[in-house]
């Protein structure tokens, strides 16, 4: 994309700041031998990505922290903005770095374990699944008792991020027949979802991770998955990435996660953002 493009320019803005602001990270390491020697583990982390990140807590913050822990390292999080598309994010924070001087990391969370994309980035290794991802939609049950199609919709005013999947979805759904009262201004679904908390819409959609960590046990709303074939039900697991040649790593973390998983400790960690933890 040209340089002159206002998305583009923030984007540049944003790692230059994480850039100029950093501390002094030791090179990214390769191997788990590197990693131990440094003494660190440099994650990288999707800035403000709620429930997974947002001013320095979150799923992937207490995540990052527990594999660092696992290794017998410290841990130096790596927060940056997500760029055009994923496998830029992979170039930027996995194997390459950004040509700003940021990153990489040794490893990167919340990447969807797809094998498109691993086709796609033979310099990567893509692993260790540890949730999934869903777009869902949360509605107030005394205006909406039933919702096993998108019709209940039509002339009720939905909040949903709109430069996301969830919105693309109902923008698009039927031939725009929700268009005219989708309320799109919103940049996540939590943000959706406490518009739908605060009264301002009947529904919200979003991940259902954002919608969760809002509404979590409230019985005055139903969160289900969102009701178009379109849309995904079951979702996308979501996991690492670490350099090709760094398959000890990958190995170490990768029995971290399991472990993690068997012994309750993933659950805890997604409990405290009020999220249910579903394995990958």
């Amino acid at each position: 994309m040209h340089t002159t493009d206002p998305g583009r320019r923030a984007l540049l803005r944003g790692l230059a700041a994480v850039a100029l602001t950093a501390p002094m990270w030791p090179a990214a390491a390769t191997t788990l031998a590197q990693v131990r020697e440094h003494g660190t583990l440099k994650v990288g982390i999707y800035n403000d990505m709620p429930p997974f990140h947002q001013d320095g807590k979150g799923i992937d913050v207490d995540l990052a922290q527990a594999l660092a822990d696992a290794l017998g390292v410290k841990l130096a999080l790596m927060p940056f903005p997500a760029d055009e598309n994923m496998n830029d994010d992979l170039r930027n924070m996995v194997w390459k770095g950004h040509y700003l001087g940021y990153g990489p990391a040794d490893v990167l969370l919340h990447v969807p374990v797809d094998a498109p994309l691993m086709d796609a980035n033979p310099q990567t290794l893509i692993f260790g699944p540890y949730c999934r991802e869903r777009v869902a939609i949360a509605r107030r049950l005394s205006a909406l008792p039933r919702l096993d199609t998108l019709t209940p919709l039509v002339g009720q005013p939905v909040a949903v991020p709109g430069q996301t999947l969830a919105g693309w979805l109902l923008i698009g759904a039927n031939n725009g027949m929700l268009r005219d009262t989708l309320r799109t201004q919103w940049k996540d679904g939590t943000e959706a979802a406490r518009a739908l908390s605060q009264g301002e819409v009947v529904a919200a959609a979003g991940l259902e991770s954002e919608l969760q960590s809002v509404l979590h046990d409230d019985p005055r709303f139903a969160i289900t998955p969102l009701p178009m074939p379109q849309s995904p039900r079951d979702g996308w697991a979501v996991g690492l990435a670490v350099k090709r040649d760094a398959e000890d790593l990958a190995g170490a973390l990768s029995a971290t996660l399991t472990q993690m998983a068997q012994d309750g400790r993933l659950r805890q960690i997604f409990a405290k953002q009020h999220v249910t933890w579903q394995g990958a």
